[in-house]
């Protein structure tokens, strides 16, 4: 194809750019051409149409350029990357104009207010590998967070994955090739299915300049693989943004050993920020104790209830603040009237920081910095330390507040290049040329009248429009009066419009002075801009002193809220809970109707808890609100409870249910394997470790075999405080000085059940799964006939258990006694008869048992009619 010199410049560029989506300026759209506009067509429902290249038609597509950022938006959400080509020259002047990338967007670097999620940071990571280790760098330029870590062992894998969870990573950079892709492929797939890849060349050319231009050299890392790794990060968001990011200053290393460790299961098994139901925030801890008023509080509080902490001093010192603003009713409610008006600092810094703020932005700063020193009056005469030390990084800017309330207009539009951002006064210049704007229509009404008067044409009139620009408009009936000086410009079919010297000067005087006011307005902003860059140390150090004060006022109006209380920290004792209550569950049921539960895990006398009872007696939620309340604990957090004394725990591992992970392509029972291999290999003395019904997705001795040997792994090799519980009643005979039986309290009265949700010591000593049955609606004659079934199989029990306790050799039933047994008079056909005599009852979980006797009603709904 032979292309025009325009389409030449585009190619070019977009040979730059493979990878990209090139958004190509011309005039006042943003085109794309070729594959790119067949697949923007596609993926934003645009019309495809086509360009002459000369000779042949160049597919193409476009978007307003007022309008683009919806529609990059729409790309990046889905995966793409786009690069911006602006027109660098004058528009108006002749030959070819000259255009230029000025920016990538993409999903780890991506900054509109529309994409990112005001709780969530928006994190990109880089992945390099150097023989056994692992290096991942990472950052969110949003906020100007950065940070990397280094994984080495066994684990690494593993650990490496549960961070990439845990920040949720939009985009992955891959520094070079990584022997683990295919691990890696398979859990992005899984677990960050929206996460896109970028593959790098190889690392950074010049690794020391720019760990020298981010940060300190207190902060920079001495391992070199770090340095490069983060150098190469930091490479690719300059040449992305391509502005200026040293807003990104501080660089943090990710020390596993001063958090308590939560890996992806567990964060999903306890639903700590991401519920089970959709992957949103509605029903977690996160939503429970989340009262912030400001987007930086939001994103901390998701950030510490995925990071708890070890060291209890510094639980303490959270606590104490959280106690001070608990006791204090006065103090909890200025705090929040001083927050609630900030908006998201981190932000607004980096759209300054990187020349996007608009004067809006400024206006926003500008409010949220005027609300500093009533922050700093409130928490004055605090007591707590981690409050006093906080409150004194809460630094004032009067005189950036000064400047902003002196120069920008209350309420500017959003374009800088409109005008209407200036206030009068600030500017002697702009204010001169703003006078001769405004008093142009007197002006130009003096005009009009003069010339009524010289021409004597009453119907004489001044007007504007965009191609002509002034002129004055006579009817038809005033054409004999017009005088010579009128030079005709436009004819109408009543009308005819003329234009003047003296109105030609008057508008060159009145159009200059409105490009003139739009220039000078423009550069004061961007010097206002350039004035505030200079405070933005000071200004992110407050940033984070915010997010702090109120992630602690948020935990002391939970406790209120939700009668919750200080938990005591020790070094040693194990966790001991008096009427401790699921954070969640208590929200949903109300705490008049959801039943406390005490615990006591100690090493001295019940390291292990093995509970048994039937299913939807309230087991499961017993464990996760026991795992839940040791990780509020060592966030910082009220417990609800009425009283509770933790020993910090260094890793809680969760081992409940599996079915989501069946799209890897392993079973059930391997997945549940693996994930019971990896507490096995990992968990110490100091965890606490959830195991919820180990066994059951294998035969009934394989299950409890395995069920059995990992409880006694556990008790003799590991140690660990663990919560198990279990349908095989056999493992009760377990219990002795450090395995304790507990079980869920049944009442029965009769043919009826009442499951108390009571945690009791004991073991219990019926599965009760027909009942469960009844509760999930099976027809009254599936159950019925379901416990026929069972008084049968079980009075055949019994004999067996006779004869063997006699010591005489068992003789199989013939099976004419087995169908009396079951009664020859059946109200169901012999196929299905026959599967209910080979069903084994005493040896099928509650859940198994539901499934079967689910299976049986499909069969019998033939035959219901005739019960």
């Amino acid at each position: 194809m032979e292309l025009t010199p325009m389409m030449q410049q585009y190619q070019a560029t977009k040979q730059q750019h493979p990878d990209e989506i090139l958004f190509f300026r011309l005039g006042d759209f943003y085109e794309m051409f070729f594959e790119d506009a067949e697949l923007a067509a596609r993926e934003l429902g645009l019309t495809l149409t086509s360009r002459s290249g000369n000779k042949d038609k160049a597919p193409m597509c476009g978007v307003p350029y007022h309008a683009a950022e919806s529609y990059i938006n729409k790309l990046i959400h889905k995966g793409y990357k786009v690069a911006i080509a602006e027109q660098i020259g004058d528009p108006k002047a002749k030959g070819l104009t000259k255009r230029e990338v000025i920016k990538i967007v993409t999903p780890g670097t991506v900054l509109s207010e529309s994409v990112l999620t005001d709780a969530a940071n928006n994190y990109i990571a880089l992945l390099y590998e150097q023989g056994e280790r692992i290096l991942l760098a990472g950052a969110d330029i949003s906020t100007g967070e950065c940070f990397y870590g280094i994984y080495t062992g066994g684990s690494r894998l593993q650990t490496l994955f549960d961070e990439l969870y845990r920040r949720q990573v939009s985009e992955l950079l891959l520094a070079g090739e990584l022997s683990f892709r295919k691990q890696l492929d398979a859990f992005v797939g899984l677990r960050l299915p929206q996460c896109t890849y970028t593959q790098l060349a190889g690392i950074s050319a010049q690794v020391e300049d720019r760990l020298v231009e981010h940060f300190t050299a207190d902060e920079r890392p001495e391992d070199r693989a770090a340095q490069e790794a983060v150098a190469t990060l930091l490479d690719y968001l300059h040449d992305t943004v391509m502005t200026d990011l040293s807003h990104i200053s501080h660089l943090t290393y990710l020390d596993a050993s001063e958090n308590l460790v939560l890996d992806t299961y567990t964060l999903r098994n306890l639903e700590v920020t991401r519920n089970l139901r959709d992957g949103g925030k509605k029903d977690t801890l996160l939503d429970v104790l989340d009262f912030t008023e400001t987007a930086m509080g939001s994103r901390l509080l998701k950030q510490w209830l995925e990071a708890p902490l070890l060291s209890i001093v510094a639980i303490d010192r959270r606590l104490d603040a959280v106690q001070e603003m608990v006791e204090d009713f006065g103090l909890r409610g200025a705090l929040a009237d001083g927050l609630k008006d900030i908006r998201d600092f981190e932000r607004l810094l980096t759209r300054i920081e990187v020349g996007t703020a608009n004067a809006r932005d400024l206006v926003a700063l500008k409010l949220s910095l005027a609300c500093l020193p009533g922050i700093r009056e409130t928490l004055a005469d605090v007591r707590a330390q981690l409050l006093r030390e906080t409150t004194e990084r809460v630094m004032t800017f009067d005189e950036v507040t000064e400047l902003l309330a002196r120069a920008i207009v209350d309420e500017p539009g959003i374009s800088l290049r409109e005008g209407g951002i200036i206030k009068d006064g600030y500017d002697a210049e702009l204010d001169e040329y703003r006078r001769i704007a405004h008093d142009s229509k007197s002006m130009l009404q003096e005009i009009e009248e003069r010339e009524k008067q010289e021409t004597g044409i009453k119907s004489l009139k001044i007007g504007y429009n965009k191609v002509f620009g002034y002129y004055i408009e006579v009817r038809n009936s005033g054409a004999d009066l017009v005088p010579d000086r009128y030079i005709r410009k436009q004819t109408l079919a009543n009308a005819e419009r003329y234009i003047t010297e003296e109105l030609k000067a008057f508008e060159t005087k009145i159009l200059g002075a409105q490009e003139k006011i739009i220039q000078i307005e423009y550069r004061l902003f961007t010097e206002v801009r350039e004035r505030i860059k200079q405070e933005l140390p000071g200004i992110q150090q407050t940033a984070h002193a915010i997010a702090v004060l109120d992630v602690l006022r948020s935990f002391a109006e939970a406790a209120v809220s939700y009668n919750y209380v200080r938990p005591q920290l020790r070094p040693e004792g194990g966790i001991s809970i008096k009427d401790g209550r699921h954070p969640l569950v208590e929200r949903i049921l109300t705490r008049d109707l959801f039943v406390p539960n005490d615990t006591e895990l100690n090493h001295r006398d019940c390291e292990i808890m093995l509970i048994t009872g039937p299913n939807m007696a309230g087991k499961s939620t017993y464990m996760r609100q026991v795992a839940l309340l040791a990780l509020m604990a060592q966030v910082g957090s009220f417990l609800p409870a009425r009283e509770a004394v933790l020993s910090p725990v260094d890793r809680i591992f969760t081992r409940i249910g599996a079915s989501d992970d069946l799209v890897s392509g392993q079973s059930t029972f391997m997945v549940e394997m693996n994930e019971v291999a990896q507490i096995l290999k990992y968990a110490t003395r100091d965890s606490l470790v959830i195991l919820d019904e180990i066994g059951r997705g294998t035969s009934t001795f394989d299950g409890m075999s395995i069920a059995r040997a990992v409880v006694e792994y556990i008790e003799k090799k590991i140690h660990a405080q663990t919560l198990f519980a279990t349908h095989y009643h056999e493992l009760t005979e377990m219990a002795d000085d450090k395995i304790k039986n507990f079980c869920v309290a049944v009442k029965e009265r009769g043919a009826q059940v009442a499951f108390l949700r009571r945690i009791v010591p004991g073991a219990a000593d019926k599965s009760y799964g027909i009942h469960v049955a009844r509760l999930a609606g099976l027809p009254k004659t599936v159950t019925k006939r379901a416990e026929a079934l069972l008084a049968a199989l079980e009075a055949k029990q019994e004999k067996v258990q006779a004869a063997e306790t006699d010591g005489r050799e068992e003789t199989a039933a013939p099976p004419t006694q087995i169908d009396a047994a079951l009664g020859m008079g059946s109200l169901f056909g012999s196929t299905l008869r026959e599967a209910l005599c080979s069903l084994d009852i005493m040896t099928m979980t509650p859940l198994e048992a539901l499934n079967e006797l689910y299976r049986l009603q499909e069969q019998a709904k033939g035959e219901e009619g005739r019960a």
